[in-house]
């Protein structure tokens, strides 16, 4: 691949992208738009404006990590001189052209689903905004800011039906993504123990969360704890690594890994809404972030 290509690839932080389509194809189950048994139709809407949200989501969360890097640039020129503004691969200019396209593209794409989905989607990119440009400098409101974002992207998905009716349930992404973040903090320099003990508090959280979840919209409580279980062990090992010994390398280990099972968690969630197909389906964007991501950074 051309380098000045592969650049503009890696801008985009491809690995992360399958997590921003599970928020959304969750975030339709909870709109009560998937089956609930094997007999029926697929969808209850046309699968296009599946596909449109999915790349709004996508295009959206494209030009969130490519901006990001744009107000960063600074500092990465220090601490991570080899990314592809820095190193001079592409230029600052090009970039910001870069992300602004995508966050277009990304609110176009949810107008052409419904009004709401529009409106979500401009919150959604000023969200991201404020957050590479503000946010991301404090140590309460850069984490919280993050949580926002994808917890908005969560709401992108259930607005495809125009109403927003399960909205409260941002919250679970919101907690998540905070976790992520605190424990992010230490990804340069380590020595973060005890963002790393809050961060496996919050996980705690979340996995009730979803657990109660599960007990109050589906029949079977079976399926939904068999992805929790798999989400807790994919988390909570190398958290408890990154503990026990502090390294920035072992830091960034838990943070992939945190970052990569928001599939499994957005799975969870789906399962507790419609049916074991669906969950199998979000669930198999995993291993392709997972080989995605080892070609290209996920933080």
């Amino acid at each position: 691949m051309n380098q000045k290509l592969y650049g503009y690839v890696r801008l985009a932080r491809p690995a992360n992208l399958p997590t921003a389509a599970a928020d959304i194809l969750a975030g339709v189950a909870v709109a009560g738009i998937v089956s609930r048994t094997d007999r029926e139709i697929f969808f209850t809407v046309p699968v296009v404006d599946i596909l449109n949200l999915v790349f709004a989501s996508v295009c959206l969360y494209a030009g969130g990590v490519i901006l990001n890097d744009v107000f960063d640039y600074k500092i990465d020129a220090v601490e991570r001189p080899e990314r592809p503004i820095p190193s001079g691969l592409i230029h600052l200019k090009s970039a910001v052209i870069y992300g602004v396209v995508m966050l277009l593209i990304g609110i176009l794409l949810a107008f052409l689903v419904n009004s709401v989905s529009g409106s979500v989607a401009m919150a959604l990119a000023a969200s991201i905004l404020l957050y590479d440009a503000i946010a991301k400098k404090y140590d309460f409101l850069g984490p919280l800011s993050m949580g926002i974002c994808r917890g908005i992207n969560l709401i992108l998905g259930m607005s495809i039906l125009g109403t927003l009716g399960y909205w409260w349930m941002a919250v679970i992404p919101i907690v998540y993504i905070f976790a992520i973040t605190l424990i992010s903090r230490g990804e340069v320099h380590g020595k973060n123990k005890n963002h790393i003990v809050l961060a496996g508090v919050l996980y705690a959280a979340v996995i009730l969360a979803v657990l109660s979840l599960a007990l109050l919209y589906t029949d079977s409580i079976v399926l939904p704890l068999l992805f929790l279980v798999l989400f807790s062990i994919l988390v909570f090992l190398p958290l408890i690594k990154a503990h026990s010994e502090n390294s920035p390398q072992n830091i960034k280990k838990a943070v992939m890994a945190g970052v990569l099972s928001l599939v499994v968690l957005d799975a969870s969630i789906a399962v507790s809404f419609s049916t074991w197909w669906y969950g199998l389906l979000i669930l198999a964007l995993l291993p392709i972030s997972r080989a995605l991501s080892k070609l290209f950074a996920v933080t």
